[in-house]
């Protein structure tokens, strides 16, 4: 039986990852400066503006707008011609967090109520289903080629997807890529997709042991095959928007709570990362082919108010032992998750690109021998 499935990704320029990005460089500049540090800060991108509100509670003053700043230019913009700089006038609405919710927080609880959830599959080396991890390279490959002089004629900002065919329940070939990348005038869309196509498909597809598609299932700036502006001049961007993107690309459930700008007090964060940590240790330990673990908090209670763990026939062993398994492995409660995985450091800004799960470095991705 044939099935089909796509995911899409951003490049780390697309508005909505800017504001993710600054928002978990403040983030990390909290952290640095104090572990217990508190943090909810949301930011918006437009045309030649900067607009940053939340909370922070931090013995340390923060300096707001260089922490932007540093981080648009990093991104590339840097010319006046896309209307959006590391110049651009900033607002900075931030004040400390509410007593009431830092009471509960104090006291070991979460910060916030919600339901989370994490994911794996044996379908990649990643433990994540294909099309998201596929489209998750396609993007980080296309900034590669911009970043180094690859494809010089590449600016900020960009998308893609990919469908990939499953027989069986198991990916078979990739139907279609769709890219969008905003360049320099005078380049062709014939020249571009080419280029793409070797520099940035093909060598992204051959590497998890797909064909590329032939055309036109390849699609690039599919609208009208030019796009010369792109980033908040051309689309305005929010703190947490792309939620599917930095999780499994919609493979899986989701309890609905962004990550970026929040300390990991806060279990929409934190919540979701333990329970990828124990889905893809029940898979990488062979109890299962597939395993979604999902839990729900309550705001200012320690544990969870429900955990619970799903196979979809896969499973190896006996539910008990898979359960005896995970439960042993971490602490579902608050504080025991930030113990395990050591979450109170400044290592978030990298995850507000790419994805969440699936790239080596991260606690939460870490396979127990």
């Amino acid at each position: 039986m044939k099935t089909y499935f796509t995911s899409e990704s951003v490049a780390s320029g697309h508005p909505d990852k800017i504001c993710d990005q600054i928002s978990d460089a403040v983030l990390d500049a909290a952290l640095a400066r104090d572990p217990m540090s508190r943090v909810a800060v949301e930011t918006l991108v437009t045309v030649n503006r900067v607009v940053m509100a939340g909370e922070v509670t931090c013995p340390a003053s923060l300096a707001y707008e260089n922490i932007a700043r540093n981080v648009i230019r990093s991104l590339g913009y840097t010319k006046k011609i896309y209307n959006f700089t590391d110049s651009s006038p900033i607002s900075v609405y931030i004040h400390q967090q509410s007593p009431d919710i830092a009471a509960g927080v104090d006291d070991g609880g979460a910060g916030d109520q919600g339901m989370m959830f994490g994911y794996a599959t044996r379908e990649s080396k990643e433990y994540m289903p294909i099309p998201i991890i596929l489209a998750h390279r396609l993007v980080q490959r296309m900034d590669e080629a911009r970043e180094k002089k690859i494809l010089p004629f590449l600016r900020p900002d960009g998308k893609s997807e990919v469908k990939v065919c499953y027989e069986n329940g198991k990916p078979v070939s990739v139907e279609h890529v769709v890219i969008a990348v905003p360049h320099e005038p005078g380049v062709t869309n014939e020249e571009l997709t080419a280029k793409l196509i070797t520099k940035v498909i093909t060598p992204v597809l051959s590497a998890y042991h797909f064909k590329t598609p032939v055309r036109p299932r390849i699609i690039v700036n599919g609208s009208r095959g030019r796009w010369e502006i792109g980033g908040p001049a051309s689309d305005t961007g929010v703190t947490g928007r792309k939620i599917i993107v930095d999780t499994y690309g919609a493979f899986a459930r989701h309890g609905g709570g962004a990550f970026s700008g929040k300390d990991p007090t806060k279990v929409d964060r934190s919540g979701a990362y333990a329970c990828r940590f124990v889905a893809k240790n029940i898979v990488a330990a062979g109890l299962a082919d597939r395993a979604e673990v999902r839990v729900a908090y309550a705001i200012g209670q320690r544990e969870p108010i429900d955990r619970e763990i799903e196979t979809f026939g896969t499973e190896r062993k006996n539910r008990s032992v898979i359960e005896d398994f995970a439960w042993r492995l971490l602490d579902m409660s608050v504080s025991g998750i930030l113990k395990r995985l050591n979450l109170r450091r400044p290592i978030y800004r990298e995850t507000a690109r790419y994805g969440h799960f699936g790239r080596d470095g991260f606690p939460w991705e870490a396979v127990l021998q």
